[in-house]
């Protein structure tokens, strides 16, 4: 079922409104799916034929229904009306259509929503009371309003990839396409507020983002470091990196068994605990724990690694030092801790896809909605929409 079609959708926040998709790939896909887990009923505009492009953006060789995996987890739950933007009739249909949406979503770049005449100023003079929100790479104008925008150039351009990974080792990126997802979910927060305005108002407004800016809000901690700091330059540990600023013992260490991150913890406490007398020179001298963090976390990691991680949890944890085992996908999976959560389901298709995935993250009055219908197929709601809205 649809966001539409459902019952218990009726309750959800944003239900009856239309959410009116024209984007592609991760950023605006993304918005309009947290959108839809809060009740809206979402329209992906698609090309006829090969629909959006990221249907064919694979992360492995496994696809469902003719379609990469990425496309199912991002679009669940949709409606997709196929449209030639290129064609004079299909653009009149579009925009009849627009004029009973409340919210449009788009991620052109910049330039290209002008030349179909479907830019903001135009859709708001067929209905001024919609939503309107543009992600691009790095803003509507300047020097970079050319450049592709591309999740890892933003990161590129960004200077988080210096965050992360140990000294000496160069820029890191993230295994993420963060600048996509984060881009997406500040969209998705300045649609909401703005519906909340003309819900007082009755005026709709434009939302603007993009990935550089959701890019620099992330570090706004450490960018306010080095801003108020004499603009120095932080240096990655060598040994162990975790974060660039903060001191020892802050890090990830290796176990017998695997592996232990151990958060802030004063190092006498934690030296006396872990029994390394290795550590006493820097027991007392907290402005070593960062100029010395090296030496310090390489004396850590060689004690760490003679016992397993349950063997040190036991000892840690009672004493409330902050310290977690660092988990892959499959122990994640496995941990009542997340089986309690209860945040992966089953969507599933008409035609017999069935697609694992997650959930929302996002919880009203106790409860998780979940939309169980799979990403649609290219075109497969365009009758049923054209009939609705009489396009």
């Amino acid at each position: 079922m649809t966001g539409a079609d459902s019952a218990q959708d009726e309750d959800l926040p944003l239900a009856g409104l239309v959410v009116v998709d024209m984007s592609q790939f991760l950023s605006g896909p993304y918005c309009s799916l947290r959108l839809v887990d809060l009740g809206a009923r979402v329209i992906k505009i698609e090309r006829p034929g090969a629909g959006d492009l990221s249907r064919q953006l694979y992360l492995s060789d496994t696809e469902i229904g003719g379609d990469s995996t990425i496309f199912h987890a991002i679009n669940r739950g949709k409606e997709s009306l196929a449209v030639d933007l290129k064609n004079a009739d299909d653009l009149a249909a579009l925009r009849k259509l627009l004029k009973r949406a409340d919210v449009l979503i788009q991620n052109f770049r910049p330039g290209v929503i002008e030349r179909l005449g479907l830019d903001y100023a135009s859709v708001r003079a067929i209905n001024p009371g919609i939503v309107y929100a543009s992600i691009s790479g790095y803003g509507e104008d300047g020097p970079w309003v050319a450049r592709p925008g591309q999740d890892l150039l933003a990161q590129a351009r960004s200077g988080v990839m210096w965050l992360s990974g140990d000294d000496g080792q160069g820029p890191v990126p993230f295994g993420l396409a963060v600048a996509d997802m984060l881009a997406g979910a500040a969209a998705a927060q300045g649609i909401l507020a703005r519906l909340v305005r003309r819900g007082i108002t009755g005026k709709g407004g434009h939302v603007q983002t993009s990935l550089l800016e959701v890019l620099v809000d992330l570090q706004f901690e450490v960018l306010t470091t080095f801003l108020n700091d004499g603009r120095r330059l932080p240096r990655r540990s060598a040994v162990r990196s975790a974060h660039a600023y903060l001191a020892a013992p802050y890090g990830v260490y290796p176990a017998s068994d695997g592996f232990i991150a151990i958060a802030m913890t004063p190092l006498p406490k934690l030296a006396e605990l872990m029994e390394i007398t290795a550590l006493a020179p820097y027991r007392d001298d907290p402005a070593s724990w960062f100029s010395k963090r090296d030496e310090i976390k390489a004396i850590i990691a060689e004690r760490t690694a003679e016992k397993t991680v349950g063997e040190w949890l036991a000892i840690l944890e009672p004493a409330d030092i902050w310290c977690s085992k660092v988990l892959d996908w499959n122990d994640l999976m496995d941990h009542e801790g997340f089986k309690h959560l209860d945040m992966l389901q089953t969507v599933r298709r008409e035609d017999g896809v069935s697609i694992t995935t997650t959930a929302s993250p996002i919880r009203l009055g106790g409860q998780r909605a979940k939309v169980d219908r799979a990403a649609p197929r290219v075109g497969e709601h365009s009758e049923k929409i054209r009939r609705e809205f009489g396009l």
